[in-house]
């Protein structure tokens, strides 16, 4: 598709489309779908794109000043792309993106393995079944999240908050949560063999029904002060201490 696409609306539907040459420069495209689509050579200097969806496509386009947050970046070829000045805040990659020779994107805010988020503000992000392994966590504010079956595997949280984040099916085994703020933290068969709360903040209203690892944990947590154990959680309907002397399998 040559010259200046009808490249406009909100929500657009283009997956597998092809638009190599397309001229989307400074149009609003929040949340279209470009899925597998062939965006080569297309320009989109200036263009509001958020939360578009770019896996598996073909993007070495020209994404000069563009807004990139939350956009979904998963297997999708960047190579090629020109990425100056592009905002990539809580956008989504994976072990199958392509990126630019040379283009630091653990940096750049981007969400993904390996990513550098130590003091970012990741509230309510939607990061169910991520990969973050290696990424660097200290101090984040993820409080909202949902990163239910997300991996984790030996992430520091330390001084985080976590608060009412979802953590359900999550892979946590050998995660560190000193000083972490983890109320209402839901961990319902999370992997957290191995984990370390020695030096949590506090658990007040976390649920760990069906954890696996538990047992080598329980102790520890069920020395926390009874205001933190006898806290409500409306969404389990349990209080933490219920859901830590639950057998394994049995309600809550």
């Amino acid at each position: 598709m040559q010259g200046r696409a009808p490249l406009f609306g909100y929500g657009m539907q283009a997956a597998g489309a092809d638009l190599q040459s397309c001229d989307g420069c400074d149009l609003e495209l929040v949340n279209a779908d470009f899925s597998g689509a062939d965006l080569r050579d297309a320009r989109f200097r200036g263009a509001d794109l958020r939360g578009v969806d770019l896996r598996d496509a073909m993007a070495s386009a020209d994404f000069s000043g563009a807004n990139l947050c939350r956009a979904d970046l998963r297997a999708a070829d960047l190579r090629g792309a020109v990425l100056r000045d592009v905002r990539l805040e809580l956008a989504r990659y994976d072990r199958d993106t392509r990126w630019p020779e040379g283009f630091d994107f653990v940096r750049s805010g981007a969400v993904g393995p390996g990513a550098s988020l130590a003091g970012r503000f990741l509230n309510t992000a939607d990061l169910r079944g991520m990969d973050l392994r290696g990424a660097r966590m200290l101090g984040i504010y993820m409080s909202g999240a949902d990163l239910r079956g997300a991996l984790l595997q030996d992430i520091g949280f330390a001084n985080g908050d976590l608060r009412r984040s979802r953590f359900c099916g999550a892979l946590m085994n050998g995660c560190r949560f000193g000083y972490v703020q983890a109320e209402q933290c839901d961990f319902r068969g999370a992997d957290l063999s191995g984990a370390d709360f020695s030096e949590v903040g506090s658990i007040a209203g976390a649920i760990f029904s069906g954890v696996v690892g538990l047992e080598t944990i329980r102790d520890h947590l069920l020395s926390r002060h009874y205001r933190e154990l006898d806290c409500w959680n409306s969404l389990a309907r349990c209080t933490t201490r219920e859901s830590i002397e639950a057998r394994q399998g049995a309600a809550p």
